[in-house]
Order: C-alpha cells, then structure tokens, then sequence
C-alpha cells in the first residue's frame, strides 16, 4: 500500500521525454485525466484548459495523460499529441508520455487512483477516455468522475477544495 504523501513520489514521464514523479504539484488541487485526441470526449481539452486557466493561479492543476487503450484514439506519439493540444485547444496544462490505464501495464499512478477511487459498483478499471480523479492537497483522492462529466461540472468540487488550504 502507498502512503498518502508518497503519491507525489510515483514516477512519470513528460510529454517531452523527462522523467520525473509528481512532486512538483505537492501541495496542489490536482486533475489527473487520461486523454486521447481521436475521442468523441477530445473538445473536453477546452474546458480542461479553461479550469487550468482559471484555478492554476489559486493552487490547482490539470495532468493529462494521453492514452492508447480506448480503440486506438490516441494513435500519434508524444510530439503529435503534444502539437495537437497545443495547436487545436490551446492547451498549457503539463501533459505526459502515453500510459495505459488498465491492464497489466497499468502505469503506477493509476494503479493507485483506481484503488483509492473505484468506479462504478466498486469497479477497478477506467472504462474510457477522459475519466477524471480529483486530487485533494495531500493526496487524497477526492473523486472519480465518468468521461461524460463536463469539466465545468467540476468547478464547484474544485473551488471547495482550494478554500481548504
């Protein structure tokens, strides 16, 4: 089992190849989403932006994590997904490196917001593209949302948690 505070600690790799873990965010409201540019969700990279832009200077984070998993909605590799946030949504919000969120392959840190988080009838597994968990300050996940959530949906759960620090 993973300690609360070592969350931050999991390792990660930057849509431009760095590896890293999420420390840099200790302390934040945090998003994380697993992405995909060829999704019937994919228009929610603008709200995910807007909530960036709008809370980013108040403690809070959006992390997306591109992936592959969801019939192959996210074909491209880093720097084509990377160029297609960027030119098509605008995005600023750190991106990551592809990972899969199900499976044997399951990068780490899903792995823990699945535990920390179930879905649906305490189900372990992220059913598709732009499922969101919503990190607290210190790490507590706060709540898993379905790829159907609309980002601004989030805002009241988000404004709540930055009024904790």
């Amino acid at each position: 089992m993973i300690l609360v505070d070592e969350l931050y600690r999991l390792p990660a790799t930057t849509i431009r190849g760095e590896t890293t873990n999420l420390s840099a965010y200790e302390g934040s409201v945090i998003l994380v989403v697993n992405t995909a540019s060829k999704c019937g969700f994919t228009n929610q990279y603008e709200g995910l932006e807007t909530l960036y832009r709008k809370y980013g200077d108040s403690g809070f984070v959006v992390l997306g994590f591109p992936c592959n998993q969801f019939m192959h909605q996210e074909p491209g590799d880093e720097m084509t997904i990377q160029r297609f946030c960027e030119l098509n949504f605008g995005v600023t919000f750190p991106l990551f490196a592809k990972i899969d969120v199900n499976g044997d392959s399951t990068h780490p840190l899903y792995r823990e917001l699945k535990r920390r988080a179930p879905g649906v009838l305490g189900t372990g597994s992220v059913k598709w593209n732009f499922t969101k968990f919503l990190v607290g300050h210190r790490a507590s996940v706060v709540k898993r949302f379905s790829p159907s959530t609309p980002p601004a949906a989030l805002e009241s759960e988000i404004e709540s948690l930055l009024e904790e620090a």
